[in-house]
C-alpha cells in the first residue's frame, strides 16, 4: 500500500533534475535583492545577506540584473514553511509519528504524511528527509511559468525585433548594411569598437508606436518592461540576449535605479565644499592658495599638478607606476598600482606640498577626482586644508585648468607619462615658472612666488629683532 501511494506521487510529478547545492533559503535571496534595490553592487548585497560573492554575482546575472520576484509579496500560510520543514526534519529524526508530528507542527495530518513521501531526499536509496531538499523540491514543484507574450504571438514578436535590430535605409529604402560588428561574447558593448546599424528604437517607443500601428488590435500590445524582461531574463526564450545590444546603453545588465543614485563622491564631505572655502582666496590678493588635479596619459598614466592662485606657481608630482602594474590585467578589485591611488597620490602630493611655509599653504582645491579620497590625511599630515569643486565646473579651478593646457603641450593625450623620471617634469615646471606672464606684468611665476618668500623672511627677522 506504502508503495503504490508512494508511486502515485511520483507519478504527479515531473522528474526532477539533480538538486547539487541545496537552494538558500528564499528569505536570504529576498533579502539580497532587497539590498540590489537600494543600489548596492552585487558584491556588497551579498555580504549584507550572508552569502558568498560568486553566488551573489551568479543570482544578478542569472536575473539579467532585474528581480525574479516581487519583494512586497508575502508567502501565505498556506504552504509550509522552511522554518516548518527543519521542525518537522527535526521531529521525524527523533522518532516521533505523523500524527504526532502534525500535532506538533500545528498542520494536518495528510498534509504531514505527504511531505514526507513527496520531498523526501532519494539519493542514498532510502527515504531520508531533509529539511533543505525538500524546500528544493517544493520550490520546484510549485513553479508556474508563464508562455511569454512575445513566444506566443509571433506577429508580435517579429514586430519588435524588426524595431530593435532591423536594418537602417535611406529615404530611397536603399539598405545601408554598416560596420561588421565584433561577435558578441555576453558582456557590454565593446568598447571603442564599431556597432552594429540597426533600427534601435528604445522598448518605450516601441511600446507606445505599436499603439498606434495596431489601434483596432488588443493582441499587438506589449509594455517596455515586457521587452526588457525578454531581453535580459535569462530562459524567457523570446528575444535573443545579443539584441542588448540593439540598445543605446548596450548593458548586458540591468543597473537598478537607484544605483544611479548612489553617491558619487562619497569622500566629498560638507567641510570640504568649495563654498566652505576661505572668502580671501576669490580675489587672489592673498597667496598661499592652490588649485589641483590630474592629467592622465596613455594606459592610466598620470602626472600631478599643483597651481598657486595668485602667482601661477607650478608644481608638478611624478606619480611612477608601482611594482606589479600590467596594464588591463591588474586583478579586479586589487591594489591600486597605476600611481594615483589615494594612498599613493596623498603621500606623492604630501610630499610636494610639505615644505611650503604655512602662509604659502593656506589650501587646497581639488577635482572631484577619487584619487584624493584621503583628504583628512593629507591635512594631518600637511596642515593644508582640502575643498572639492562642484561637479562639472571646472571653472572653479581656472588657473589649474589653464595650467594643464599650457602642459599639453609638453605631454600631449595619448602618451605614455610613465615614462618620464621626476627630473624630467621637474625641468617642464621649471619652464613654466621661467616664462613671462602678462596677467603678472610680464613678471615670471618663479619671481612673483620668490617675492612672497623673501616678504616672508623679512617678516620673520624683523619679528626676531
Amino acid at each position: 500500500m506504502v508503495r503504490r501511494q508512494q508511486a502515485a506521487d511520483r507519478a504527479i510529478r515531473r522528474k526532477l533534475r539533480s538538486p547539487g547545492h541545496p537552494k538558500f533559503q528564499r528569505e536570504v535571496e529576498v533579502g539580497f535583492w532587497v539590498e540590489i534595490a537600494k543600489g548596492l553592487l552585487p558584491a556588497e548585497a551579498a555580504a549584507v545577506a550572508g552569502v558568498s560573492q560568486p553566488v551573489g554575482s551568479r543570482w544578478f546575472h542569472n536575473a539579467g540584473g532585474m528581480r525574479p520576484f516581487d519583494l512586497k509579496k508575502q508567502p501565505s500560510g498556506r504552504y509550509l514553511s522552511f522554518a516548518e520543514r527543519e521542525e518537522l526534519a527535526l521531529l521525524k529524526a527523533q522518532g516521533n509519528g505523523v500524527r504526532q508530528i502534525a500535532r506538533q507542527v500545528g498542520r494536518d495530518p495528510g498534509t504531514i504524511s505527504r511531505e514526507l513521501r513527496r520531498n523526501a531526499a532519494t539519493r542514498g536509496g532510502k527515504l531520508d528527509y531533509r529539511a533543505s531538499v525538500a524546500q528544493w523540491k517544493a520550490d520546484l514543484a510549485g513553479q508556474r511559468p508563464k508562455t511569454a507574450k512575445l513566444v506566443a504571438n509571433p506577429r508580435l514578436h517579429a514586430y519588435v525585433q524588426e524595431r530593435l535590430s532591423g536594418q537602417i535605409s535611406g529615404p530611397d529604402g536603399t539598405v545601408v548594411t554598416g560596420p561588421k560588428p565584433p561577435r558578441w561574447g555576453g558582456n557590454n558593448k565593446p568598447h571603442r569598437k564599431d556597432r552594429a546599424w540597426v533600427r534601435a528604437w528604445s522598448p518605450e517607443q516601441i511600446a507606445n508606436r505599436i499603439r498606434l500601428d495596431f489601434p483596432d488590435d488588443e493582441s499587438m500590445r506589449i509594455s517596455h518592461e515586457a521587452i526588457y524582461q525578454a531581453l535580459y531574463i535569462e530562459g524567457r526564450g523570446a528575444l535573443k540576449r545579443e539584441l542588448i545590444l540593439c540598445l543605446r546603453t548596450g548593458r548586458a545588465l540591468r543597473a537598478p535605479r537607484e544605483r544611479s543614485r548612489r553617491k558619487t563622491w562619497a569622500h566629498v564631505t560638507p567641510e570640504t565644499l568649495i563654498s566652505e572655502r576661505p572668502a580671501e582666496a576669490e580675489d587672489r590678493a592673498v597667496p598661499g592658495h592652490w588649485e589641483g588635479d590630474l592629467i592622465i596619459g596613455l594606459e592610466r598614466s598620470a602626472i600631478g599638478t599643483v597651481v598657486e592662485r595668485a602667482t601661477r606657481f607650478t608644481m608638478l608630482v611624478h606619480l611612477p607606476r608601482e611594482e606589479g602594474y600590467q596594464h588591463k590585467e591588474t586583478p579586479r578589485n586589487g591594489p591600486a598600482l597605476a600611481g594615483y591611488g589615494a594612498v599613493t597620490m596623498k603621500n606623492a602630493l604630501a610630499n610636494s606640498m610639505s615644505a611650503l611655509p604655512a602662509q604659502l599653504a593656506r589650501s587646497l582645491t581639488w577635482d572631484r577626482g577619487k584619487e584624493l579620497s584621503a583628504h583628512a590625511e593629507f591635512k594631518v599630515e600637511t596642515g593644508i586644508p582640502v575643498f572639492f569643486a562642484d561637479p562639472h565646473s571646472p571653472w572653479q579651478r581656472g588657473t589649474n585648468e589653464n595650467t594643464n593646457g599650457l602642459l599639453r603641450q609638453y605631454f600631449p593625450k595619448g602618451t605614455d607619462l610613465s615614462r618620464w623620471s621626476g627630473e624630467e617634469i621637474e625641468a617642464v615646471s621649471h619652464a613654466l615658472n621661467t616664462r613671462p606672464r602678462k596677467i603678472l606684468g610680464w613678471k615670471t611665476p618663479a619671481e612673483a612666488f620668490n617675492e612672497h618668500l623673501l616678504l616672508l623672511q623679512q617678516a620673520g627677522v624683523a619679528s626676531t629683532d
